[in-house]
C-alpha cells in the first residue's frame, strides 16, 4: 500500500514537474494533442464563422464559466425610460391603442385603420431606433421594447406594424453599414414614415438555413437613368415578409456572384444586402399570407432578373458579399427585442384580465380565484409573467450598454415566447367558453390564435433550442474553446501550436476547478457560497443556489463536449437540454435582479419566489434528461452522484406560494399594478378589457353586501317558493324580502350586470354577418 502511494505521488510530481516545463509539455502533449485537434476538427465555412463569432458575450460569459457573482449582477446599470419615453408611451402609445380596435381590424377592416396608420407615421413611431440628428425619436432599447410590449396589450396588427420597421431591417442595417449618402436620404424618410419598410431574407428552399438562400444576383453591365453603370440582375423568391405588400423600401439579402470577374477574382461574392424601392421595374409585391387570422401585413415578393446599380447595396459596393455578418451582428439586438417584448405584453394582458375575470366570475357560490385548481393556473400566469418581464428588462438595458447578446437574444427568444404560450393557454383554461367563441367581446381568444406566429418566426424555436442556444453558447460563452478552434485553424501551424497550448491548458485549469467547485457544493449544498454583496435576505437561497448549478453546468458541459467531441452537435437533444440549463440560469438571474432594482417589493416576493423556484426545477430536470441520455453510463453515474449527491435541492412551487401568486394578480395593489405595468386599459366599460376592470372594482366594492345576503339567505329569511331565489337574481329575492336597500339593491344590479358583460359571450346570425347581439346590446346601452 505504501509502494502504490509512493507510486502515485511520483507519477503527480512528474506529470506537475512536465506540466511546469513550457517547452516539456509542448513537446510531448500539447503538440500531438494539437496535431489531432486540428485532423479532426472540421473546417468552418465563412458563413459559420460569421454566425458563431457575430455578437458579444454578456452576463451568459459569467454562467458559462461557472462564477456569477451577485456584486457583477448588480452592478448592471438598472434601465430605466428617460421622461421623453416614459411620456411617449404615456400619450402617443396610449392614443394609438384608443385608435384600434382589434375585432374590427380582423373582421371588417383587414387591416389597422387608416388614422392609426397616418398617426404611425408622423408621431415617428418607425423612427424609434432612428437618432434624432436623421429626424427620429433615438429612443433606447427599453423604451422600443416597452412600446412594443404595450401595443401587444391592445392589437397583434398595431404592434408588428411598429415593431418590424424597428427591429432587424432597412434602419438598423443603415444605421451600422449605410453609407453617408444612404443614410442621408433613407433614415430621415423612414423616421417620417415616407418609406416604408421590409427585409426579405426567408427562402421557401431554404427556410431556417438562412445562408443557403438560392435568391441570387449575377454582377453586369446595365442601364439606369439613362446611362450604362456596374450593377448587378437580382433573381428572388422570398415569403413571410412583414409589412411586404405595403413597403415601400424593400431590403433583400441574396447571393451575389461575380463570374466575369468584373469586381475582382473572387466569383461568389456571398451574400449581400441591397436596398431596393418597392416600385423599382421587377419588383413584385401586393399579396397577403394569412398567418392564422393575424392581420398585420406579411406576403410574399418575387423578383427575376431585376437590373439594380452597385449603389443599391447596403453600404456601397465595398460591402458585397457581407451581408451575412451584418445580418449576423444585427440579428442579435432585434430578436433581443421584438418577440420578447409583444410576448410579454400578451402574458400582461393575460395576467390583468383573467386575474380579475376569476374574482367576477363565481360557480359553486365561490369567486373561482378561491379554487385550488384555478389558482395553480393563476400562479404560473403570474409567474411566467414575472419572469418574463424580468428577462425583457434585464435585455433590452445590455443592448443598451453596447452589447449584442447573440446567445441571450436566442434564450430570451425561446423561452419568452414559450412561456407566453403557457401562460395564454392557461388564461384559456381560466375562462373557458368566454375564451373559445370569437366576438368583439373576447379579450384573449385573439391571443390565443396568433401565439404560435412568433414561435415560428425570428428561427424557429426547435431550431433555436436544440442547435443555437448551446451550440453557439458552448463556443461564444467558454473562456477556452474558441480560442482553441482558432488556434487548431491557424494558417501558421507554429503560432498556432503557441496559440493552442495556452487555451488548452487554460481550458484544463478552467473544467479541473469548475468540477471541484461543483463537487465542495454539490455536498455542502452550496452552503459556503455566500453571495459577495448583500442581497435580500430572503433570496440568498437563490443566490446560493445559481452558484452551484452554474459550476455543475459548467462542468457537464464541458465533459460532453470532452467525450462527445463533434457528435455534440448531432446529438441535439443533448445539446437542447444543455442549453435549456444555461437558459434557465440567465431568466434566475433576471428575476433576482428584478426583486433587487424595484426596491425588494414584499408584495412582489410570491411572484420572484415562485418565477425561480420553478427556473430552478426545470434547470433540475435539464440536468437528469442530459445524464439519463449521456452514452457514456459510468461517466454519467458518477456526475449524478458528485453533483448533486442528496437529490434534487428544488421541489415545485408548493400550493401556499401558489395560492400566495393567486391572489397578487386577482386582488388590487401593488403587486398587480407592478405585473402588468404599461398593459393597456381601456376605461370605457363598452371594451372587453374596460367592462372586466370595471366589473372587478364593483365586485370588490359590493363584497360586504355579497357577505350580507350570504347571511340573510343562510338564515332561510328568503321564501322557498320565490322563483327569484336562484344564482342569477337572489338579489331581487332578499330585497322582496327586506334583505336590501332600493339603493344597495342598484349597486348589485350595477354589478350584475357588469358582471353579465364580462360572462357574456357574443353570437351572431347563422351567416356571422352583421354585428354580434352583446354588440348591438352595449351599443343601445
Amino acid at each position: 500500500m505504501t509502494f502504490l502511494l509512493l507510486l502515485l505521488l511520483l507519477l503527480i510530481a512528474a506529470a506537475a514537474f512536465v506540466l511546469s516545463r513550457r517547452d516539456l509539455r509542448i513537446k510531448h502533449l500539447s503538440r500531438p494533442l494539437y496535431q489531432t485537434f486540428r485532423r479532426i476538427l472540421p473546417r468552418m465555412s465563412d458563413t459559420e464563422r460569421e454566425a458563431l463569432e457575430a455578437g458579444t458575450v454578456w452576463w451568459d460569459g459569467a454562467l458559462f464559466r461557472g462564477r456569477p457573482s451577485a456584486r457583477a449582477l448588480h452592478a448592471i446599470p438598472a434601465p430605466r425610460l428617460s421622461e421623453a419615453e416614459q411620456a411617449f408611451l404615456d400619450n402617443e402609445v396610449e392614443t394609438v391603442c384608443a385608435m384600434v380596435n382589434d375585432w374590427q381590424v380582423t373582421r371588417q377592416d383587414l387591416d389597422i385603420p387608416a388614422e392609426a396608420w397616418e398617426y404611425i407615421k408622423t408621431r415617428r413611431f418607425f423612427g424609434m431606433i432612428i437618432p434624432e440628428a436623421y429626424g427620429g425619436l433615438g429612443f433606447s432599447a427599453l423604451a422600443h421594447s416597452a412600446v412594443v410590449a404595450k401595443l401587444s396589450t391592445r392589437c397583434s396588427a398595431l404592434s408588428v406594424t411598429v415593431m418590424v420597421p424597428n427591429s432587424l431591417g432597412p434602419a438598423e442595417l443603415l444605421l451600422h453599414y449605410g453609407t453617408d449618402e444612404q443614410k442621408n436620404h433613407y433614415l430621415p424618410r423612414l423616421a417620417r414614415g415616407e418609406d416604408i419598410p421590409a427585409f426579405a431574407l426567408t427562402s421557401p428552399w431554404a427556410g431556417s438555413d438562412a445562408a443557403a438562400i438560392p435568391d441570387h444576383g449575377i454582377v453586369c453591365k446595365g442601364e439606369w437613368q439613362g446611362r450604362e453603370v456596374l450593377g448587378m440582375r437580382v433573381t428572388w423568391d422570398k415569403r413571410y415578409i412583414t409589412l411586404g405588400p405595403v413597403c415601400t423600401l424593400l431590403g433583400l439579402a441574396f447571393r451575389l456572384y461575380d463570374p466575369d470577374g468584373l469586381l475582382g477574382d473572387t466569383p461568389d461574392l456571398g451574400i449581400t444586402c441591397a436596398l431596393v424601392p418597392s416600385d423599382h421595374p421587377g419588383v413584385d409585391i401586393g399579396r397577403r399570407h394569412f398567418p392564422l387570422d393575424a392581420m398585420f401585413m406579411n406576403g410574399p415578393t418575387q423578383g427575376r432578373d431585376v437590373f439594380m446599380p452597385l449603389d443599391f447595396i447596403i453600404g456601397g459596393p465595398s460591402m458585397a458579399g457581407q451581408g451575412w455578418r451584418m445580418l449576423m451582428e444585427c440579428l442579435a439586438a432585434g430578436r433581443s427585442i421584438s418577440l420578447p417584448s409583444s410576448y410579454t405584453g400578451m402574458a400582461k394582458l393575460t395576467a390583468r384580465t383573467v386575474g380579475a375575470y376569476t374574482v367576477v366570475r363565481d360557480q359553486f357560490r365561490t369567486r373561482i380565484h378561491k379554487f385550488e385548481g384555478v389558482a395553480e393556473a393563476l400562479a404560473r400566469i403570474g409567474g411566467h409573467t414575472y419572469l418574463m418581464d424580468a428577462a425583457r428588462v434585464m435585455t433590452a438595458g445590455a443592448v443598451d450598454l453596447g452589447e449584442k447578446p447573440a446567445v441571450v437574444s436566442a434564450i430570451v427568444k425561446y423561452h419568452v415566447t414559450e412561456r407566453g404560450r403557457i401562460v395564454v393557454n392557461d388564461g384559456m383554461d381560466i375562462i373557458g367558453g368566454k375564451g373559445i367563441c370569437l366576438g368583439p367581446q373576447n379579450f384573449l381568444g385573439r391571443a390565443y390564435q396568433q401565439i404560435p406566429v412568433g414561435i415560428t418566426v425570428e428561427g424557429a424555436n426547435i431550431l433555436t433550442r436544440s442547435l443555437i442556444i448551446f451550440g453557439q453558447g458552448a463556443i461564444r460563452c467558454h473562456p477556452h474553446v474558441l480560442d482553441e478552434m482558432r488556434a487548431a485553424q491557424a494558417a501558421d501551424p507554429e503560432q498556432g501550436l503557441a496559440d493552442f497550448d495556452r487555451a488548452f491548458w487554460g481550458h484544463v485549469r478552467h473544467t479541473t476547478c469548475n468540477a471541484l467547485r461543483a463537487v465542495g457544493h454539490g455536498f455542502t449544498n452550496a452552503l459556503p457560497a455566500r453571495p459577495d454583496t448583500a442581497v435580500a435576505p430572503e433570496m440568498v437561497r437563490y443566490y446560493r443556489q445559481l452558484t452551484r448549478f452554474s459550476a455543475a453546468f459548467a462542468t457537464l458541459a464541458d465533459v460532453s463536449m470532452l467525450t462527445l467531441g463533434g457528435a455534440l452537435k448531432r446529438r441535439e437533444s443533448i445539446s437542447a437540454r444543455l442549453g435549456d440549463i444555461l437558459s434557465q440560469l440567465y431568466l434566475i438571474s433576471a428575476t433576482l435582479k428584478r426583486y433587487q432594482d424595484e426596491g425588494r417589493q414584499a408584495a412582489d416576493a410570491p411572484l420572484a419566489h415562485w418565477a425561480i423556484q420553478d427556473a430552478f426545477c426545470r434547470a433540475q430536470d435539464a440536468f437528469t434528461g442530459v445524464l439519463a441520455n449521456f452514452p457514456n453510463r459510468p461517466l454519467a453515474w458518477a456526475l449524478r452522484v458528485l453533483l448533486f449527491p442528496w437529490g434534487r435541492p428544488f421541489a415545485a412551487p408548493s400550493d401556499t406560494l401558489s395560492m400566495a401568486v393567486a391572489d397578487a394578480i386577482s386582488q388590487p395593489g401593488g403587486a398587480r399594478d407592478r405585473l402588468t405595468q404599461d398593459a393597456y386599459v381601456p376605461h370605457d366599460p363598452a371594451e372587453p378589457v374596460g367592462a372586466i376592470e370595471a366589473a372587478f372594482t364593483a365586485v370588490l366594492d359590493t363584497q360586504v353586501l355579497e357577505a350580507r345576503m350570504r347571511e340573510f339567505e343562510k338564515a332561510g329569511r328568503v321564501p322557498a317558493a320565490d322563483p327569484r331565489a336562484n344564482v342569477r337574481d337572489m338579489a331581487e329575492a332578499i330585497h322582496a324580502a327586506g334583505g336590501l336597500t332600493d339603493d344597495e339593491l342598484n349597486r348589485i344590479r350595477a354589478r350584475n350586470a357588469l358582471r353579465d358583460r364580462v360572462i357574456g359571450v357574443d353570437d351572431f346570425a347563422p351567416n356571422l354577418q352583421g354585428p354580434s347581439r352583446t354588440e348591438s346590446a352595449g351599443d343601445r346601452s
